[in-house]
Protein backbone atom coordinates (compact mmCIF):
# COMPACT_ATOMS: atom_id res chain seq x y z
CA UNK A 1 0.00 0.00 0.00
CA UNK A 2 0.88 3.36 -0.74
CA UNK A 3 -0.11 6.70 0.63
CA UNK A 4 0.70 9.54 -1.78
CA UNK A 5 -0.96 13.14 -0.98
CA UNK A 6 -1.32 15.86 -3.68
CA UNK A 7 -3.45 18.81 -4.01
CA UNK A 8 -6.70 18.26 -5.43
CA UNK A 9 -6.36 20.47 -8.64
CA UNK A 10 -3.74 18.39 -10.14
CA UNK A 11 -4.67 16.03 -12.61
CA UNK A 12 -5.95 12.57 -11.69
CA UNK A 13 -2.73 10.07 -12.21
CA UNK A 14 -3.16 6.16 -12.54
CA UNK A 15 -0.80 5.57 -8.87
CA UNK A 16 -3.62 7.63 -7.03
CA UNK A 17 -5.57 4.56 -6.32
CA UNK A 18 -8.65 5.59 -4.01
CA UNK A 19 -9.28 9.54 -4.20
CA UNK A 20 -10.00 10.96 -0.61
CA UNK A 21 -10.62 14.58 -0.06
CA UNK A 22 -9.51 15.52 3.23
CA UNK A 23 -10.78 18.94 3.14
CA UNK A 24 -13.65 20.05 5.51
CA UNK A 25 -14.43 22.54 2.70
CA UNK A 26 -15.32 22.22 -1.15
CA UNK A 27 -12.51 23.29 -2.95
CA UNK A 28 -13.16 26.66 -4.42
CA UNK A 29 -13.53 26.83 -8.22
CA UNK A 30 -13.77 22.66 -9.11
CA UNK A 31 -16.48 20.80 -10.20
CA UNK A 32 -17.09 17.68 -8.38
CA UNK A 33 -16.55 15.84 -11.96
CA UNK A 34 -13.44 16.88 -12.64
CA UNK A 35 -12.25 16.16 -8.69
CA UNK A 36 -12.75 12.59 -9.63
CA UNK A 37 -12.92 12.26 -5.71
CA UNK A 38 -13.43 8.34 -4.43
CA UNK A 39 -14.69 9.76 -1.10
CA UNK A 40 -14.83 12.74 0.90
CA UNK A 41 -14.47 12.40 4.57
CA UNK A 42 -15.13 16.09 5.72
CA UNK A 43 -14.67 15.25 9.68
CA UNK A 44 -11.14 14.23 9.45
CA UNK A 45 -10.36 17.71 8.47
CA UNK A 46 -8.95 20.47 11.09
CA UNK A 47 -11.90 21.87 13.35
CA UNK A 48 -12.79 24.64 12.14
CA UNK A 49 -11.26 26.27 15.08
CA UNK A 50 -7.65 25.04 14.44
CA UNK A 51 -7.90 25.60 10.67
CA UNK A 52 -8.62 29.81 11.70
CA UNK A 53 -5.86 29.74 14.18
CA UNK A 54 -3.38 28.08 12.21
CA UNK A 55 -4.22 30.02 8.74
CA UNK A 56 -1.18 28.58 6.77
CA UNK A 57 1.22 30.30 8.88
CA UNK A 58 4.42 28.52 8.62
CA UNK A 59 5.58 29.99 12.03
CA UNK A 60 2.30 27.96 13.82
CA UNK A 61 3.31 24.54 11.98
CA UNK A 62 4.87 22.42 14.53
CA UNK A 63 2.23 23.93 17.24
CA UNK A 64 -0.59 23.39 14.45
CA UNK A 65 0.84 19.47 13.94
CA UNK A 66 0.48 18.77 17.88
CA UNK A 67 -2.63 20.17 18.06
CA UNK A 68 -3.92 18.18 14.82
CA UNK A 69 -2.61 15.31 16.31
CA UNK A 70 -4.79 15.44 19.33
CA UNK A 71 -7.76 16.21 17.46
CA UNK A 72 -6.75 13.00 15.29
CA UNK A 73 -6.55 10.86 18.71
CA UNK A 74 -9.60 11.88 19.59
CA UNK A 75 -11.61 10.96 16.51
CA UNK A 76 -10.91 7.87 16.15
CA UNK A 77 -13.84 6.52 14.27
CA UNK A 78 -13.05 8.58 11.28
CA UNK A 79 -9.70 7.64 11.35
CA UNK A 80 -10.45 4.42 11.27
CA UNK A 81 -12.61 4.97 8.38
CA UNK A 82 -10.11 6.25 6.71
CA UNK A 83 -7.70 3.27 6.64
CA UNK A 84 -10.81 0.84 6.06
CA UNK A 85 -11.15 3.43 2.98
CA UNK A 86 -7.18 2.96 1.87
CA UNK A 87 -7.38 -0.67 2.83
CA UNK A 88 -4.38 -2.41 1.22
CA UNK A 89 -4.81 -0.78 -2.09
CA UNK A 90 -2.99 2.87 -2.76
CA UNK A 91 -5.10 6.17 -1.84
CA UNK A 92 -4.11 9.57 -2.39
CA UNK A 93 -5.51 12.50 0.27
CA UNK A 94 -6.11 15.12 -1.84
CA UNK A 95 -6.18 18.81 -0.04
CA UNK A 96 -7.32 22.18 -1.34
CA UNK A 97 -4.15 24.11 0.07
CA UNK A 98 -1.44 26.25 -1.92
CA UNK A 99 1.13 25.26 0.81
CA UNK A 100 2.54 21.96 -0.30
CA UNK A 101 4.59 21.62 2.98
CA UNK A 102 2.86 23.22 5.40
CA UNK A 103 -0.79 21.25 5.58
CA UNK A 104 -2.89 19.08 7.26
CA UNK A 105 -2.83 16.23 4.64
CA UNK A 106 0.97 15.66 5.57
CA UNK A 107 -0.09 15.41 9.50
CA UNK A 108 -2.32 13.02 8.49
CA UNK A 109 -0.26 10.92 6.00
CA UNK A 110 2.34 10.72 8.88
CA UNK A 111 -0.75 10.10 11.70
CA UNK A 112 -1.50 6.86 9.38
CA UNK A 113 1.68 5.99 8.64
CA UNK A 114 2.69 6.01 12.32
CA UNK A 115 -0.52 3.19 13.39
Amino acid sequence: MALHIKRIYEPKEDRDGTRILVDRLWPRGLKKQEAAVDVWLKDIAPSPALRRWFGHDPAKWNEFQRRYRDELKKNSSVVEELERRIGRSDATLLYAAKDQFHNHAIVLQRFIGDD
